[in-house]
């Protein structure tokens, strides 16, 4: 079983209003409401390949109860530590071709509830086989929380894939205990490291012999349409991917993280691990909503999908 790990879900509400109109009066006919966070969108990705996972992370409230309901109804087992402040909201309004969103900041935990989240998050660790940790930490977590459950996963022998950004990454990867994977995106990755490079083979090489890097397993540096830039141990690999209709690119990278969750848990060759990962997030962005895939395209697609070991 896979476990996926959202510290701070929300609600994601979908408003499209096709004039949206300021300082007035706007009504809405159709509305999306989903149990949102970049973990939750792995978890069900996860679902929907056919893989056993188990959703956990903190919430509250009555915002925190819809979140379960929305599990439930999607047949996601979850196990969350729940505290009395009220979970978040995160709006999006869809409108002439744009995204206006209002993002909630969501609860503050204090050091006693994030100390008895790890205390659960240990006992979880007995149930499963693999673990993806992803977005950002809730207010009044210190930056190090995720660098503590990536050592609490080495503790149990428990490999760790970390989507993150930011100071919380930098901890993470300044710490001796690596993660087992960690999926950057481009920017995220220069972000880190401070500087921009071409975004050539040779760079992109340099840029991974960075110490921060050394111990782990597997980088994949995701690249929107030009596909992904991988380093498994000492190997390099460009991944290719075809020209697709984009519906909605939102979750993508959360999707990507979930195809790799499953192909490391199914043990699948390193060629077929990249292939699925970036089939898993293709197929997101060909749907309307986030963190969702057709499998039945999954065959087609992966079979696009080209892997090239770089020498």
């Amino acid at each position: 079983m896979i476990l996926a790990v959202t510290m701070n879900p929300s609600i994601d509400i979908s408003y499209p209003i096709q004039d949206f109109k300021l300082d007035d009066v706007n009504r809405v006919e159709s509305v999306r409401k989903t149990a949102g966070g970049k973990g939750l969108n792995v978890a069900r990705v996860v679902k929907q390949m056919g893989e056993d996972v188990l959703a956990t992370g903190v919430i509250g409230g009555t915002i925190g109860d819809c979140i379960i309901q929305e599990l439930t109804k999607s047949d996601i087992r979850n196990h969350f530590y729940k505290i009395n402040q009220e979970s978040r909201n995160c709006i999006a309004i869809l409108h002439d071709g744009k995204q206006t969103e209002i993002l909630e900041s969501g609860p503050i935990l204090s050091m006693e509830e994030g100390a008895a989240f790890l205390e659960k998050y240990r006992e979880l660790l007995s149930e499963v086989s693999l673990v993806t940790i992803s977005g950002s930490l809730p207010k009044g977590l210190e930056s190090g929380f995720y660098r503590q459950m990536v050592e609490i996963g080495r503790e149990k022998g428990i490999p760790v894939i970390v989507d993150t950004s930011g100071e919380p990454l930098r901890q993470v990867l300044n710490h001796n205990v690596k993660p087992f994977a960690i999926k950057p995106n481009i920017s995220e990755l220069f972000q880190l490291l401070g500087m921009e490079v071409e975004e050539n083979t040779s760079s992109l090489k340099q840029l991974l012999t960075n110490k921060l890097f050394h111990g782990i397993e597997w980088i994949v540096v995701s690249m929107g349409a030009t596909g992904a830039f991988v380093k498994h141990g000492g190997d390099y690999y460009r991944v290719t991917i075809p020209a697709i209709e984009v519906v909605n690119p939102v979750g993508s990278g959360d999707a990507t993280v979930a195809g790799l969750a499953v192909a490391l848990k199914r043990k699948q060759s390193v060629p077929d691990i990249l292939k699925t990962a970036m089939t898993t997030g293709m197929l997101n962005t060909m749907e309307e909503g986030t963190g969702y895939i057709d499998p039945k395209k999954f065959d087609q697609f992966f079979e696009m999908v080209e892997v090239i070991k770089i020498d």
